[in-house]
């Protein structure tokens, strides 16, 4: 077995008897990053409060009495606490969190509601907060949080205002969780990716709009959602005890390009 093989090995074994939940878990990015778990030998949890959407999402990973799909609301304080309760009862702990579990908006400040307002910041705010919060005493020692942020937060893009603040904020989330936690052994770390081929970015982008960004992407093209999962299960693998409260952008030069 030559070198590569041996890594590859070692990658696939990564979450051999670990425990790993995904909210938002039945499409897109939270989907990749389930079937990715999966892979490389995890039990999951996937989370999302559409029952038909979750069932499917369950028989597409194909993985049974290794997935246990739980319907609910990452913004729901009830709805998380009945969570825990079946996670415990299915694997007794956890050792990866992906808090995923999110929304769009991209209105102009002057068209943004407070209705709008609410929603999202109870779906990407404090959903995140919560998820993390209720899903802490199943961590074990040497676990991992991640959190799904996004390029906004780092470059600007118009009638983002609300959506950017959300994922600017759970950014900050993982910083200082990542001193909070310290001192159970848990790493919490963010994800920024940039335009991702995703139900979500599909249903708020004209696709007539499409060729235009990816001209804007220095790697000229849109990501997979199946390119965030593998940075998402290297953050919550051993392979990254050293990072922490730090967050990574996967957006194919993106936010380094100049401005069109």
């Amino acid at each position: 077995m030559n070198g590569n093989e041996n890594a590859e090995t070692a990658t696939a074994q990564r979450f051999a008897g670990r425990t790993a939940l995904v909210t938002g878990g039945t499409s897109g990015i939270g989907l990749a990053a389930a079937a990715r778990f999966l892979a490389e030998g995890a039990r999951v949890v996937i989370t999302g409060r559409d029952a038909g959407r979750l069932e499917a999402a369950a028989k597409e990973l194909d993985a049974p009495g290794r997935v246990l799909a739980v319907r609910g609301d990452a913004s729901s304080a009830a709805d998380l606490d009945a969570l825990a309760e079946r996670i415990r009862e299915w694997s007794g702990g956890l050792d990866a969190v992906f808090a995923n579990a999110g929304t769009a908006s991209f209105e102009h400040l002057e068209d943004t509601t407070e209705e709008e307002i609410g929603r999202v910041l109870g779906a990407n705010f404090t959903g995140v907060y919560l998820t993390v919060q209720k899903a802490l005493p199943l961590i074990r020692r040497g676990g991992a949080v991640v959190i799904n942020a996004s390029w906004t937060l780092h470059r600007s893009l118009p009638s983002s205002s609300l959506y950017a603040a959300t994922k600017a904020a759970v950014h900050n989330l993982a910083r200082t969780f990542a001193v909070d936690l310290a001192d159970r052994g848990v790493r919490v770390n963010s994800v920024s990716p940039g335009y991702i081929t995703t139900p979500m970015f599909h249903g708020a982008v004209d696709p007539a709009e499409i060729p235009a960004l990816e001209s804007r992407i220095p790697a000229g093209r849109l990501g997979g959602a199946e390119e965030v999962a593998p940075v998402v299960a290297f953050l919550a693998s051993g392979d990254a005890s050293y990072v922490n409260g730090q967050d990574i952008i996967i957006d194919g030069g993106l936010t380094t390009a100049a401005a069109a």
